[in-house]
């Protein structure tokens, strides 16, 4: 049968949420009194390669499925991006998943390197932009950067929505998900160097655009990250540790030679565990024994001990290495294990009732950043998962950053419903209760089954869109 868990809008005051968290027995930072700017922790400003960010709230990098077939934005991507704008945040993670190549694209409507990016870009940057500067806010604190991305195995790239996977390596369980009539196709040395190319080519894009930092991405699945656990992969990127980070140094190295000022970011799956299925009453099983899983990068084995970072911290070494101060953590996958990646207590359409409090995904999330944060100090680290504390996310987020547990709290899901939280925490205004996200996961359900993303529940400029009809149609046949 099915689990259920406290809802967290039904904890009306801070000793109720305090007493449900002691009484899971997990460590989660929370102050009961929100301080106001300037007194704020999240108001202090933080230096960073890319700049000078005048806060501590970033936005987090989503997948846009509202693009044109050609990889454009459209009028909903430039809604999107003037709200995060809008929404006080002064470090913006990636604005959007942007893919260099055609056949990388996650949906046939994600933004795609093409012969109008550069243009495209320069227009999304003067969006956000302008929304800032509507919200009353200066520019000159404001830190921009795209995150480049090639989505691997979790490419659709066209118009038929089917997948057309590409992988770094077999996989037992996940080559049988997206290609069950056959195996995978695995990219080459030279797929591998011409992607290298790709991302450099649209650094240097994005640096004419006026962004000054991008983010090769490593988090979620996605080919950077699968490549992380290559460990059975032959040639020049797979095997052992060198091999399976040569796509992150070289391409580091092209956009250092082609792209010179341009800073470099990593968001980053900090730890990983077995693929997730529907079991039982539709809660979420291991698909594969968690102890002896060999594919992880960053290995959690489902017990209540932490995950094993070492090898997270082998590349953050890297990081440091090369210069690179800007990581964004983050774990596992919204393919096959959401409950690790974005805790939530309605899944989407294609997921599973999670199989633990929420909370307790997102107390290890909290957990493993600071722990990585105090190893390296030196790194700028944006922690992830903040979006299930809904009400009490401001008192979380402000714990962890006066404890030093992170530089910057990382909203996703949660602009999409409430862009202009940053403002109003900063502002010392209440919350608006109605437009906290409550991880419907709606935003995921339908690009999941074709449709743009948004939170329709409630953004009513998403709940009046012909899509909101047609996601009701899908969720009551599901």
């Amino acid at each position: 049968m099915s689990r259920a868990y406290p809802r967290i809008a039904a904890l009306k005051t801070a000793e109720q949420f305090q007493a449900h968290v002691a009484s899971l027995g997990i460590p989660l930072p929370f102050e009961a009194d929100v301080d106001a700017a300037p007194a704020s922790p999240l108001a202090q400003p933080a230096d960073t390669s890319a700049g000078r960010a005048g806060n501590r709230f970033s936005i987090l990098p989503m997948e846009g499925w509202d693009g044109t077939p050609d990889g454009r934005p459209t009028d909903l991507t430039r809604r999107r991006w003037r709200r995060f704008g809008e929404s006080g945040a002064k470090l913006i993670w990636g604005g959007e998943a942007f893919a260099v190549r055609h056949d990388g694209r996650a949906n046939p409507n994600q933004l795609c390197l093409g012969p109008t990016s550069e243009a495209d870009l320069v227009q999304l940057r003067e969006d956000l932009l302008e929304g800032h500067r509507e919200a009353g806010l200066g520019t000159d604190d404001l830190v921009i950067g795209l995150q480049l991305t090639h989505s691997g195995r979790y490419s659709r790239p066209d118009p038929d929505k089917k997948p057309k996977p590409l992988a770094a390596y077999p996989h037992p369980v996940l080559d049988r998900r997206v290609s069950p009539d056959g195996p995978v196709p695995l990219l080459t040395d030279d797929d591998l160097d011409d992607l290298s190319a790709r991302l450099v080519q649209a650094a240097v894009l994005a640096q004419r655009a006026g962004f000054t930092f991008v983010d090769v991405k490593h988090c979620h699945g996605y080919l950077g990250h699968e490549l992380l656990s290559a460990r059975t992969r032959e040639g020049r990127f797979g095997g052992d540790f060198t091999g399976r980070t040569r796509l992150l140094r070289q391409t580091v190295e092209g956009i250092r030679r082609d792209a010179p000022g341009l800073a470099v970011g990593v968001r980053l799956s900090a730890f990983d565990t077995t693929p997730f299925r529907k079991g039982e009453g539709d809660v979420g099983e291991a698909e594969a024994p968690q102890a002896d899983y060999a594919y992880a990068f960053g290995r959690w084995d489902g017990s209540d001990a932490a995950p094993d970072l070492s090898e997270t911290r082998a590349f953050l070494s890297l990081l440091v290495d090369l210069g690179i101060d800007l990581v964004c953590l983050t774990a596992g996958s919204p393919y096959y294990n959401p409950h690790i990646q974005r805790p939530a207590t309605f899944p989407p359409s294609d997921g599973y009732q999670p199989p633990e409090d929420p909370l307790k995904g997102v107390a290890r999330q909290i957990a493993a950043t600071a722990a990585l944060k105090a190893d390296f100090p030196q790194l700028r680290i944006v922690g992830s998962a903040y979006s299930y504390l809904q009400d009490w996310l401001p008192h979380v987020a402000q714990a962890v950053v006066r404890a030093g547990g992170a530089d910057f709290i990382g909203l996703g899901r949660m602009v999409l419903s409430y862009p202009d939280l940053p403002l109003d925490v900063l502002r010392g205004q209440p919350l608006k209760r109605k437009a906290i996200c409550r991880t419907f996961s709606d935003c995921t359900t339908g690009p999941r089954n074709g449709l743009v993303s948004g939170c329709f529940p409630l953004d009513p400029f998403y709940t009046a869109h012909p899509d909101h009809a047609r996601l009701k149609a899908v969720k009551a046949g599901s």
